[in-house]
């Protein structure tokens, strides 16, 4: 008797999937509600513990937490490495893979376009800057001046080099330094050079693979029983250390950057409604859980099987199609993250009062896109990636600090938005394809004898 392996993914999935059934989400947002509450208690509104002892015991709480985020950036690059590849070299249609690859190339790179430009519009006509004390960033460095913003875009004749330099020269330094594009590619590589061999030949690196992508999922799994204390950890070391008052003053900035992304999450949910035969109410509950573990998380990595296992088995996407995109959407598809740069970017801007130029937009819009792409899947790759475009427009990288405070919070509801468009992206490509949801076709590098 033969069987055929369909998703890598699922047997360490399903591991995952019993914490769900097992209200892990639930216990995340009570431990988010506890976390509020204890670092009220501890904060300097009350006063009621001193500011040292706070300082201390705020640090071994969030111990749990930090622990958490290190496995998941531990874990991150094997795990996209070996689904990218085991993705690419499962499949025996190049075709179907360069079609596939093409359509959310292009989806993708729209969407986050869209998401940028929402997230400028909105904190211009919000204005969320003038409603900053900007007295109290007197000791911040002052701006410098707008027109140094030409001197970030390479010259024509620095291009080349620039494209050659997505080329890892040496995978293991790439890996070692989280250059995700160039990850991205060497696996890329990796697979297509996969299917142009023998299927006998590749077989012995296709299963060295398979077994690296369940040893990461474990690994995944071991962590993911850390959310809820990492939870309660963190927000209660961000809560005891800035107090109230100024997590209050931030609550327009908080706004609109929340706003944004319920609007981007929209605009998904109408997509989904067009590329699925499901109601909206029906895909709603479809992935409801899987949204609320990657607001806990904070990483698309962290929640990637359950992203497979839902695209697969609720939404009912060809096996072919989610094993490739879910593990490339993790890592490039960063529309949540595109917004808040837009709104944190003009936000600063009005703070610092540094006038933007169109051009400055444009090049907002043309860095959250080019920046997300390469951006590693995990908590606080945003503010990396809004350091290098303030810089590009002349807001002072220290502005950082000031929203530095919330990002936390922004860091759970953006990473939501991001995973939900990984699904959508499925979706549409499979819309676009034709594609229906089938066994795969067995193939000698997936077939194992029972």
């Amino acid at each position: 008797m033969k069987s055929f392996i369909v998703s890598p993914f699922k047997n360490l999935a399903n591991q995952l999937d019993n914490l769900i059934n097992g209200r892990l989400w639930l216990k995340v947002i009570i431990a988010l509600i506890l976390g509020v509450i204890s670092g009220i208690l501890l904060g300097p509104d009350l006063g009621f513990v001193k500011s040292e002892l706070v300082a201390a015991l705020t640090a071994w709480l969030a111990l749990p937490g930090q622990i958490f985020l290190a496995v998941i950036q531990m874990i991150v690059v094997p795990l996209v490495v070996a689904s990218i590849v085991r993705g690419l070299a499962a499949n025996n249609n190049p075709a179907a893979i360069k079609q596939n690859g093409l359509i959310a190339l292009i989806f993708i790179m729209f969407s986050t376009a869209i998401a940028a430009a929402v997230g400028i519009a909105l904190a211009l006509s919000i204005q969320p800057g003038q409603f900053v004390d900007a007295s109290a960033l007197v000791d911040m460095p002052s701006a410098p001046a707008t027109g140094d913003i030409v001197q970030s875009f390479p010259a024509m004749s620095e291009l080349p080099d620039k494209v050659s330099a997505l080329i890892p020269k040496n995978p293991l330094a790439s890996m070692a330094s989280g250059e995700m594009l160039q990850i991205i590619l060497f696996a890329a590589v990796l697979g297509a050079a996969m299917l142009s061999i023998p299927a006998q030949q590749s077989k012995p690196l296709f299963d060295l693979m398979g077994a690296l992508q369940d040893v990461s999922l474990r690994i995944v799994s071991w962590a993911m029983l850390l959310a809820p204390i990492a939870v309660f950890g963190l927000i209660t070391r961000l809560v005891a250390n800035l107090g109230v008052e100024v997590l209050a003053g931030m609550v327009v900035y908080v706004a609109t950057v929340v706003l944004g992304l319920l609007i981007l999450a929209f605009l998904y949910f109408v997509v989904a409604k067009v590329t699925l035969t499901q109601t909206v109410g029906e895909f709603f509950n479809n992935v409801k859980e899987l949204l609320l573990l990657a607001f806990s998380t904070s990483s698309s990595a962290a929640v990637m099987p359950i992203s497979l296992q839902v695209v697969e088995d609720k939404l009912a996407v060809n096996p072919e199609i989610a094993q490739f995109l879910i593990p490339l959407g993790a890592t490039i598809n960063m529309t949540g993250t595109a917004m808040y740069q837009g709104v944190a970017t003009v936000f600063l801007a009005q703070v610092f009062n540094v006038d933007l130029s169109m051009f400055s937009y444009i090049f907002i819009v043309t860095m959250a896109i080019a920046a997300s792409v390469g951006s590693p899947a995990t908590p606080g790759a945003g503010i990396i990636i809004l350091s290098m475009v303030l810089e590009g427009v002349g807001i002072p990288a220290a502005g950082i600090a000031l929203i530095l405070g919330v990002d936390r919070i922004l860091d759970m509801c953006r990473t939501s938005v991001n995973v939900l468009g990984d699904v959508v992206t499925c979706t549409t490509v499979q819309r676009f394809t034709g594609h229906s949801n089938i066994s795969l076709k067995p193939s000698n590098l997936t077939e194992s004898k029972i």
